[in-house]
């Protein structure tokens, strides 16, 4: 028999007081590593703080569920009490870990004190936040949970333009959702074609020339200086002196990794919270995940790696010690209008791409400086090469 007791647990066939594993943040890499850990082990105390309420939901579902029809509500799939129940777990919903005292094992939220056994970060990325001029700066939404998406598509039912500012994947994927639900989409970006940092300047092209085709507008090699209210619309000024008129600005320029709480540990960060292959920071027995963290240089705010990190971890957790590994792991682009999958080359790898274009689609590869080839970008008809090019590039981290 387990209860609680304050924040820790008396376990009478334990002989004594447990306290819990304790994961902050309920996205994907929380809620994730809370399944794979209760795969291994149902009976440990587990809490989950969260800032939100606590629903599970599929975060990449976000930026292709208007042009569904899907409310916020739909999106989610089981509430904080049904995942509770799930996962044998403590969840604190609405709730802010606002410090963490490493020597003392501890966190504190709603001012209360909660000591932990094992902490675990899974605090995310927040948007960045472009500095704008006007008087409308601050009504330029983005989408990052379900909460913002809920505000986003009220905001969509009375709306026909759109600007999105932000021509990178998340940009991208929003433009050919909005498109297909009938909206006025113009798309503002600092590059000459779409995705730049994921695919070569012809691949880029087709995605354009694609997206055009089903009504998006671009406005590329182009930034936006100032957003002010209009009579009835927004009025955007762009750096060259023109201007755009629409009912809804959206950025999506990027996410950065939420490091405030874990630098006033003092635990080490640099883009992302800095761990080891074994997920631990600089802090023993707190450990970090998902797109808040920098795993041995690396951060990828991706899908794949975020369940490759949490089976390691969860195996960590539960009593053996495992790296994690990353192999190759292709990114696919959620534009139907042409389909784009991307398997980035690793950072450093040296090399340019050997892309060949058709008709059908492009197929770039990256060919490293001795030639091997580590990476590709795929699109339109080429994307059905993705399983066979995939076998043959090394691991991110083997």
């Amino acid at each position: 028999m387990t209860a609680i007791v304050g924040a820790a647990y008396f376990n009478e066939e334990r002989g004594g007081q447990v306290f819990p594993i304790v994961i902050v943040g309920s996205g994907l890499a929380g809620y994730t590593l809370a399944k794979e850990l209760r795969k291994l082990d149902r009976e440990s105390p587990l809490h989950i703080i969260t800032r939100d309420d606590g629903d599970f939901y599929s975060k990449p579902m976000l930026s292709n569920a208007l042009a569904k029809g899907k409310t916020a509500q739909a999106l989610a799939t089981a509430n904080a009490e049904q995942m509770a129940k799930q996962l044998h777990a403590t969840i604190w919903s609405r709730t802010e870990v606002t410090d963490i005292d490493v020597p003392g094992h501890a966190v504190i939220a709603r001012g209360e004190t909660v000591q932990y056994d094992k902490l675990v970060l899974a605090v995310g990325a927040r948007p960045i936040r472009l500095a704008l001029e006007g008087d409308a700066a601050d009504a330029v939404l983005s989408v990052n949970n379900l909460a913002d998406y809920a505000v986003f598509r009220e905001r969509m039912e009375r709306a026909r333009r759109i600007v999105i500012i932000g021509s990178g994947l998340i940009g991208c994927e929003f433009a050919n959702d909005l498109a297909v639900a009938g909206i006025d989409v113009t798309v503002i970006g600092l590059a000459a074609e779409p995705l730049d940092r994921l695919l070569p300047p012809q691949a880029g092209r087709l995605l354009r020339e694609a997206l055009a085709a089903i009504g998006v507008t671009w406005r590329l090699g182009a930034s936006v200086k100032s957003v002010d209210h209009g009579e009835d619309a927004y009025t955007l000024r762009l750096a060259d002196g023109s201007t755009i008129t629409a009912d809804v600005v959206f950025s999506a320029v990027g996410l950065q990794p939420e490091l405030d709480l874990a630098r006033r540990a003092g635990v080490a960060a640099r883009r992302g919270i800095c761990v080891d292959r074994y997920l631990e920071s600089s802090a023993p027995d707190v450990f970090a995940l998902g797109d808040c963290a920098e795993v041995e240089g690396v951060v990828l705010p991706f899908v794949m790696p975020i369940m490759q990190a949490a089976r390691a971890l969860a195996k960590t957790l539960s009593g053996t010690r495992t790296a994690v590994s990353y192999p190759a792991m292709p990114v696919v682009v959620k534009t139907p209008a042409h389909a784009v999958v991307v398997s980035p080359p690793p950072p450093e790898s040296g090399g340019d791409w050997e892309v060949t274009v058709t008709d059908q689609g492009a197929r770039a590869l990256w060919r490293d400086a001795r030639g091997r080839t580590v990476g590709f970008a795929l699109t339109g008809a080429a994307v059905a090469e993705k399983q066979a090019l995939t076998k043959e590039l090394p691991p991110w981290l083997a």
